[in-house]
Order: structure tokens, then C-alpha cells, then sequence
């Protein structure tokens, strides 16, 4: 599947950058880099909607001025732009998470090898990093655990080497779907059930553990879906969203029946622990 980057130049930078990319963020934009002159934004090429795009509160800020480019990133552009700039991530000195070119750290308590391409979820974003900090914290040996929008399966390995079972990872785009099979064969877990859909499938199936890392719109959707797979005491972790974004996940999941309990951030980027009570 071909990406689309968008290349904003934004005067000034500050505050309006941090909310451009909420903005984007919303409308379905999964990954950005933001350097001294530019931030650039990439989305699935089938979900990017230039009139939505120029409707943005930010674009038509009359405090702002923001230009932008758009350019198709092909696959194959795409996955070389991932190794060029792909550095291996730790998190919490616990877990160590790397592509095939980078060295093996088996001192390590955890490590799991990544194969990026151009699928979501590679730790270095914010919000991967906060649930992966999530999992390394909670139990769950011998508790069935769902990857919900699992991009390269790296929340469903880590879940599947502290011990989780039966563990399922499931993603809507079929490019995800086919790297979480491939990162999960690397790293020797391949009893980890792997799907290609979206909340719908998780329809009478039970879950202890949920880890939904996509972002608010969707999870605002589907937090139904997950409540109801959710078993008594269950726990459920979300992510992919702003910390003023808090608010609204926080008030869908109680109205649903879930009790919050906490958050991480990082760079304003939240992920938030609920749990089922009932």
C-alpha cells in the first residue's frame, strides 16, 4: 500500500505545530517527524482526503501561517526510508526492541526483533512506547490477551514472552496484517493468533488483557466492543491519542461501565489503563 506525506511549513511553530498534529492525528494521520524547518505527516494513501485535510481549525488559523506539499510515498520508498532512519529502541531498561541490522542484546530481559516496514508500531512513537511501559508493569502470564490494531505485533510478541495465552492480534490493514505474521514467526511466538478485520471480530470472544493502540475516533467507536469482550475485572489499555483527548476516552469508557485508573504520557501523547468492574 502507497503512503501520502504531507510536508507542513508552519510560522510560528509554536503552539500551533503540537496542534496541527492533534488535528491530523484525528483524521487518520499515523506517523510524523518533526524537524527544525517542517513537520511531515504520513497516512494510508485510500484514507487521505485533501478537502477534510484543508477544513483543518489550524489551516484556516488566521494567528498561523501553514503551507504544505503532498507527495505519494511508494512501498518500496517507504520501507527504505524506515531503515534509514530506524534506530533500535529500549524501554524501561527492560525490553529491547530492534530491526534484523541492529545487534542482539540477549543480556536483555526482553528483546523483540522488528521488522518495520510500513506498518504502525515500532516503539519509537510515543504512544507504542507508553503501552509498551504499561506491559512490562502489569501480569500477565497465563492471561488471554488481545493486540487490537496491532501494526507490527510488537505489544502481541512482548504480551506472548511475559507469559499471556491464548494471545490474538488483529489489524485493518492488510499490510499489518501480513508484517505482524512476519515479525511473530521472527520471534519464535507464532502461536499468537493473527486476523485481518476490525472490533467487529472480537464479537462473543473474551478477553482479560485488551491493548487498543490506534487512535481517538476509532477508539471512541469502539470502546463498546471492547467492554463487552472485556471478562469480569478485565483490564483495558488505550492509546493513540492527546492528553486534552483524555477527557472524551475517559467519559465513553465510564459511561460503559469501566473504572479509569491511570495514564502515562510522553510528549503530550496518553495512554490510559481502565478496568471492568462487573
Amino acid at each position: 500500500m502507497n503512503y501520502i506525506e504531507i510536508s507542513f511549513s508552519i510560522e510560528p511553530q509554536t503552539p500551533f505545530q503540537d496542534m496541527l498534529i492533534s488535528e491530523l492525528a484525528e483524521i487518520g494521520f499515523e506517523s510524523f517527524e518533526e524537524t527544525e524547518t517542517e513537520l511531515l505527516a504520513y497516512i494510508q494513501e485510500p484514507l487521505f482526503d485533501e478537502k477534510e485535510l484543508s477544513n483543518l481549525n489550524s489551516l484556516n488559523n488566521k494567528l498561523v501561517t501553514i503551507n504544505y506539499s503532498v507527495k505519494q510515498i511508494p512501498a518500496q520508498n517507504w520501507n527504505a526510508l524506515w531503515e534509514s532512519n530506524y534506530d533500535s529502541v529500549t524501554i524501561d531498561n527492560r525490553c529491547y526492541i530492534r530491526a534484523p541490522f541492529h545487534p542482539s542484546m540477549p543480556e536483555m530481559e526482553f528483546e523483540i526483533l522488528i521488522e518495520p516496514q510500513m506498518s504502525f508500531g515500532t516503539a519509537h512513537h510515543e504512544t507504542t512506547a507508553n503501552m509498551i511501559s504499561y506491559l512490562l508493569e502489569e501480569e500477565v502470564s497465563g492471561k488471554s490477551f488481545l493486540d487490537m490494531g496491532c501494526g507490527t505485533a510488537v505489544l502481541a510478541i512482548l504480551a506472548h514472552k511475559k507469559g499471556a495465552s491464548p494471545v490474538c492480534a488483529i489489524d485493518n490493514d492488510e499490510w499489518a496484517y501480513k508484517n505482524s505474521i512476519d515479525n511473530i514467526a521472527k520471534n519464535n511466538t507464532n502461536d499468537i493468533q493473527v486476523f485481518l478485520g476490525d472490533a467487529v471480530l472480537i464479537e462473543h470472544k473474551t478477553f482479560e488483557i485488551i491493548f487498543a493502540n490506534i487512535n481517538k475516533n476509532i477508539l471512541l467507536a469502539d470502546i463498546e466492543y471492547y467492554t463487552q469482550s472485556l471478562s469480569k475485572n478485565g483490564l483495558l489499555f488505550m492509546s493513540g491519542f492527546y492528553k486534552h483527548d483524555l477527557k472524551d476516552i475517559q467519559s465513553k469508557s465510564e459511561l460503559l461501565g469501566l473504572k479509569f485508573i491511570s495514564y502515562k504520557e510522553k510528549n503530550s501523547w496518553v495512554a490510559a489503563k481502565f478496568k471492568k468492574i462487573g
